[in-house]
Order: structure tokens, then sequence, then C-alpha cells
């Protein structure tokens, strides 16, 4: 299609495209944003699969696809709601939600963070984060992190839900230490 003069693919051709040039976490990435953003078609991808049989990056994009678990994602956004909801009824200073953050040249979005302190907290599901290849790939992230001088903590559901004022303090505390640095 065309818009606004602008050659245009559909979202299912542009997740076919990613598959065929990008790594498998970087597809899985854009079909867990694509829902995100309320734009993922199963239906349309599934079609556009049958209709590319033989094409660089249908069996990885298929792959993807049945990884896909929409239900891990409902069940972190929820706990990214509950942990901001929590944010703002403490009044802790101003922070960023998913804000766009770049280490070692390397592209990232932590869930909650405040810049000037250097702080970042994410919010782990078991399901999610429970994993052999998330656990290494959280652990590596947070090593980087390390490096570039941000702390990094992570918080679950039972913390939220029954631990807020504990979980608070902890980030009270470390706003003020990095803010103090």
């Amino acid at each position: 299609m065309v818009i606004d003069g602008v050659p245009c693919t559909s979202l299912a051709r542009t997740l076919l495209d990613l598959a065929a040039t990008q790594s498998s976490s970087t597809l899985r990435y854009a079909v867990t944003q694509a829902e995100v953003e309320k734009i993922f078609d199963l239906a349309e991808v599934v079609e556009l699969l049958k209709r590319s049989r033989g094409r660089r990056g249908v069996a990885r994009l298929r792959l993807a696809i049945e990884l896909h678990d929409p239900q891990e994602q409902e069940a972190r956004l929820e706990l990214e709601k509950r942990l901001l909801r929590l944010f703002k009824r403490s009044r802790l200073p101003r922070f960023e939600v998913n804000g766009h953050l770049v280490v070692d040249g390397i592209s990232l979005m932590p869930d909650f963070l405040w810049r000037e302190a250097r702080l970042i907290v994410e919010a782990d599901s078991r399901r999610v984060h429970g994993t052999a290849t998330a656990f290494e790939k959280d652990h590596l992230r947070d090593q980087r992190l390390a490096v570039a001088g941000w702390t990094v903590i992570h918080t679950t559901w039972h913390q939220v839900t029954n631990e807020p004022k504990r979980l608070i303090r902890t980030v009270r505390t470390l706003l003020a230490r990095g803010t103090d640095r």
C-alpha cells in the first residue's frame, strides 16, 4: 500500500522481512511490541506464512509465533501497571516508563528509570524471567548497566502486592544515593 506517497508494507510482511535479516530475539521483541501496540494480527501473519512458503525467514517467523504467549505479555503489563500506580501514589520523583536507553551501543528499554539517579527498576514475573534464556540475558544486561554506572533492581508480583512500603523505602534510598553521586 502507499500512504502519503510512501510505499509501506503490512506489519505481517515487516515481521517476515525482520525474520529474514534479524536475530530471533529481535524478531520476538518485534512481535511482543506489535502486540503491546495492539497492531498484531495473528491471522494475517499465518495467512502470509502460507503464501510465502520457501521464502527466507518463514521458518523463523513461524517459530517466533509458536513461542509467543500473549498471556505472558498481559501478565507483565499488569505487574508494570500495578508498579506504576504504586510509584505514583508514593509520589516518587519523576521517572520514565519504558524509556529508551543506549548502553555500550545496545538499545534498552527499562521498565522504570530515573536518569539523574541512574536507577532502573524492572518488574519481573517468574514466568517471563524464569527461563534459562531470560536468566542469561537479564544478567548480561545488568552487568552492562552496572559497568555504565547504573543501579538495577528487580521487583516481583509478591513485592508489589504484599510489600509495597518496603519496596518504596528501597527505591527512595537508592534514589537518594544516586542523586548524591
